[in-house]
């Protein structure tokens, strides 16, 4: 039998806390230890995230909440959070990220800020999950992600904690491969998880891109499966997961996927059932 493509292995699906429901119902069709990022969003309460991944854990999956550091009101509440999370025992490994809001709504500024608060290591965090950016942000320089990326590495190994990079979703595999070059290049070494949304509706995953500052132009578009014209119709990743994984070497570490449901966890865990089915032929008899 032949291998899975590394690309397909060990694949991370993201779901709010609304997903719970379905989670608990597909947890099944999900391979034991799959990681299962929770967001933190500021229309779901912290009881509601917990849950979500105490849900996972309870299905013998891994969860990796989030914790949006601008949105924290203090270190009090940041610790209450762990703990919370620890009762429960999905505090080992979080993705932290800056947070929408423009305002923090207390001591942290920044997923920087966080990490070198020292707050997480003393909680029994083991590992730490960081943002990439392979198109920039519609609201941060260049100069200053791939600054603050580079730093927050190293914070992490100066903690003794593990990371890791899990991408914006995107569109256009040019720009994720370059991205990884470049992270490489830097001399960061962390495992990547590469962003892309599981099968959804064109119109959905416009707006989205349009959100989070994703190129869609018409040749991108195209290229990954959609057309701009209608958008009409469903879109899925394959044309793009299948590229990424031809261009990929040794040159670029350990890359992985990382799903983004979209609201259509159910379709997303079909997708990724049937792509990992498909690259293992059945052993002849």
């Amino acid at each position: 039998m032949h291998r899975t493509p590394p690309l397909l292995e060990d694949l991370s699906v993201e779901i709010t806390a609304r997903d719970t429901p379905a989670l608990v119902a597909l947890a099944a069709d999900l391979p034991a230890g799959t990681r299962v990022s929770v967001t933190h969003l500021g229309t779901e309460g912290a009881a509601e995230r917990r849950e979500a991944a105490a849900a996972a854990a309870r299905a013998e999956l891994v969860p990796v909440p989030h914790l949006a550091a601008r949105r924290f009101a203090s270190e009090s509440e940041l610790r209450a959070t762990l703990e919370g999370l620890r009762a429960h025992e999905a505090h080992e490994r979080l993705f932290v990220v800056g947070g929408d809001p423009r305002t923090p709504a207390g001591p942290y500024a920044s997923a920087l800020d966080l990490i070198r608060s020292g707050v997480l290591a003393e909680a029994g965090v083991a590992e730490v999950g960081l943002t990439g950016y392979p198109e920039g942000h519609p609201a941060i320089s260049d100069d200053v992600l791939w600054a603050e990326l580079g730093a927050k590495a190293a914070a992490l190994t100066e903690q003794g904690l593990a990371g890791s990079l899990t991408t914006q979703f995107s569109f256009d595999v040019d720009a994720v491969v370059a991205w990884i070059e470049r992270v490489r290049a830097l001399g960061i070494t962390l495992p990547i998880r590469v962003g892309v949304p599981g099968p959804a509706g064109v119109r959905r995953l416009v707006a989205f891109a349009r959100r989070c500052g994703v190129g869609t132009s018409a040749g991108i578009a195209r290229k990954y499966g959609f057309s701009l014209a209608s958008l009409v119709g469903t879109a899925g990743p394959d044309r793009f997961v299948e590229e990424l994984g031809s261009r990929l070497d040794e040159r670029h570490g350990e890359v992985r996927l990382h799903l983004f449901t979209f609201g259509t966890l159910d379709a997303t865990i079909a997708w990724a059932r049937e792509a990992r089915a498909a690259a293992v032929p059945a052993e002849r008899p």
